[in-house]
């Protein structure tokens, strides 16, 4: 496979100024050039740059996407990680502005239309499944156990304290009654 710098663009959905400068940083060149001197691109350019606009997506900077796919020894997972913690912290804080807008706005119903629920709706909800305080205990327990970091974002996420969240993991923890 051949391709010109548009018809690649157009395939990923890319303008020819961004390939051009993909480029110029060294992070896409092309395989080779035409007799005229235009930059012709072959299946591993194709693949090269699918791993780019997949990188992109998750919202790696270019800088690293280069050392992900020049393969900089231990990098990848090292900034995945990096890049999640990022996004849970970024999503705890879109939370918060979720929780301030509704209080603003002074209705709390406005909460359930922002698709975020509160530790009562939860409750609620366990409520409604038949858990009763025993059984939701032992799901605490289990998340903590299996998933710490997890039980404690979806804690942060229903707006609860930060001293509260430590006493419920330390509650889920020990396996005993809540204090």
């Amino acid at each position: 496979m051949s391709l010109s710098v548009g018809r690649l663009g157009k395939r990923f959905g890319l303008s020819r100024s961004t390939l051009l400068y993909y480029d110029r940083i060294g992070l896409l060149s092309p395989s080779r050039r035409s007799a005229a001197g235009y930059r012709v691109y072959g299946d591993g350019d194709a693949r090269r740059l699918e791993a780019i606009c997949r990188y992109r997506e998750i919202g790696l900077r270019l800088e690293q996407i280069g050392e992900l796919l020049d393969g900089v020894a231990g990098r990848t997972a090292q900034l995945l990680e990096a890049r999640l913690d990022q996004l849970n912290a970024e999503i705890g804080r879109l939370r918060e502005q979720q929780r301030i807008i509704v209080r603003l706005l002074e209705n709390p119903k406005k909460l359930r239309g922002a698709r975020a629920i509160d530790k009562d709706r939860w409750v609620a909800i366990f409520r409604a499944a038949g858990l009763d305080d025993a059984a939701m205990h032992r799901w605490h327990v289990e998340f903590e156990s299996m998933a710490p970091k997890a039980h404690q974002d979806f804690l942060e996420s229903l707006g609860l304290p930060k001293v509260e969240v430590a006493r419920i993991r330390r509650w889920s923890r020990d396996r005993g009654a809540i204090n």
